[in-house]
């Protein structure tokens, strides 16, 4: 399926990187200038009427850290999840504590999956 870009929400994207949270900027540190087995990717994506916290478009992948906010949204949290899965994309999501106090084995796990993805092709 084809990923839509939505130019409506390219400033807000642009608000959401000049305003990241602690979790965002500690994960974008390990995540940017193509860190993780050269694959790129972009931080405050839009895609459809969404802005996900982190998309590389080779792997299809989106990296969502769930903050305090998200504990309220739950079931629009899972809506949006259901919708971009359905455009073929996977995400995986990490808790904000998470990213602060254990990278190491957020990025255990996203090169884990990036490596059983490698292997499917």
């Amino acid at each position: 399926m084809k990923i839509y870009y939505n130019p409506k929400l390219k400033q807000l994207s642009r608000n959401l990187r000049n305003n990241s949270t602690l979790a965002e900027v500690l994960l974008w540190d390990k995540l940017k200038k193509r860190q993780v087995y050269g694959y790129q990717f972009m931080r405050q994506k839009p895609i459809g009427n969404y802005i996900v916290d982190f998309y590389c478009s080779k792997l299809k992948l989106i990296i969502e850290i769930d903050g305090e906010t998200h504990r309220h949204k739950l079931t629009k949290d899972l809506e949006r999840q259901s919708w971009l899965e359905k455009l073929g994309l996977t995400v995986i999501r990490f808790d904000d504590s998470e990213v602060k106090n254990d990278m190491f084995n957020v990025l255990f796990s996203i090169k884990g999956w990036v490596k059983k993805f490698e292997e499917r092709d």
